[in-house]
């Protein structure tokens, strides 16, 4: 799908609020036809996995699936894949250090346990959930339980959650969706690739909320991308749902966090297309951002956070 940045412009610049508010309905009511598919086979597949490239609003889209769900009298719990991960041993801890390690290989999840406990939640066995702390690359355990009542469901959010070799459930048992931006933003016959929407979300939520600079996040970026190339898209053909998760106003609303300080930068091919679409685009305040848009997930603000 393709849409005129103009078309953004115009909407934007004529009812700001008017335009959130039904680019939020519209993507609740995709969600929402995925929610009412799930509940109705909650009993054969209580376990959903959901997936999709970094930037992709996984947190978010998972919340909003949770409540929908919860809203319909299905009691949903959303866990994190991160917590999963295998806490590093010193050799890796070097490695990472040294900029060597593969933070995007599927290896780093503890898929044995994970599959261990998922089993479980599936059985309606009680699990004690765990946390991993990324300062220390530990995993511990704070006495958190879950156990999963007939009728529950469970999501499971998480770049590898479509991997069959880190979650070892049975395909029968769940529900699979894979998100990620689908829609190209283009101007006079030129075109914005969607990857580089999520490299915008990308670099306002790591500034504003991981403490990251722009360039240490485009540093990433090319490891990143062939990460996701190589280990997350792969899976997607196994998805039960595809959803876009493209917000049209979205990149009016990067545009004041990402205008000035990109072009404050040495020049980097990587930025140009985004300069360009960027300098075009009509600014968005955060005030006409609603806290239930997907979008507050990368410029704060979320109600699902």
């Amino acid at each position: 799908m393709n849409i005129e940045l103009g078309v953004i412009n115009d909407n934007v610049t004529h009812d700001p609020q008017r335009y959130v508010l039904d680019t939020n309905a519209a993507y609740r009511s995709d969600l929402a036809a995925i929610a009412d598919d799930i509940a109705a086979n909650r009993e054969k597949r209580p376990i959903i996995l959901l997936s999709g490239p970094s930037g992709s609003g996984k947190t978010t889209t998972a919340r909003m699936i949770e409540q929908m769900l919860d809203s319909r009298g299905i009691e949903t719990h959303t866990l994190s894949l991160d917590n999963w991960f295998s806490p590093l041993t010193d050799r890796e801890k070097s490695l990472f250090a040294e900029g060597k390690l593969d933070l995007e290989s599927p290896n780093r999840v503890d898929s044995d346990f994970l599959t261990q406990q998922l089993t479980s939640i599936y059985n309606c066995e009680p699990i004690q959930l765990p946390t991993y702390d990324f300062r220390e690359s530990t995993r511990y355990f704070t006495g958190e339980k879950l156990e999963r009542k007939p009728g529950e469901l469970v999501i499971l959010e998480g770049i590898h959650s479509l991997d069959p070799d880190v979650v070892g459930l049975p395909d029968e048992d769940t529900a699979k969706i894979y998100i990620s931006v689908r829609t190209r933003i283009t101007q006079n016959g030129r075109e914005l690739h969607p990857a580089k929407i999520r490299l915008m979300r990308r670099l306002v939520r790591d500034y504003l909320f991981r403490k990251r600079s722009f360039a240490d996040t485009l540093m990433m970026y090319d490891s990143v991308e062939e990460g996701e190339n190589k280990y997350i898209m792969p899976y997607k053909y196994r998805s039960t749902y595809d959803v876009d998760t493209f917000m049209a106003y979205e990149i009016c609303a990067y545009q004041p966090f990402l205008l000035e300080a990109l072009r404050s930068m040495p020049l980097d091919e990587r930025v140009e297309d985004m300069l360009d679409f960027l300098s075009e685009a009509a600014p968005l305040e955060a005030k006409n951002i609603t806290p239930d848009s997907l979008v507050c997930e990368f410029i704060g603000n979320s109600a699902f956070a």
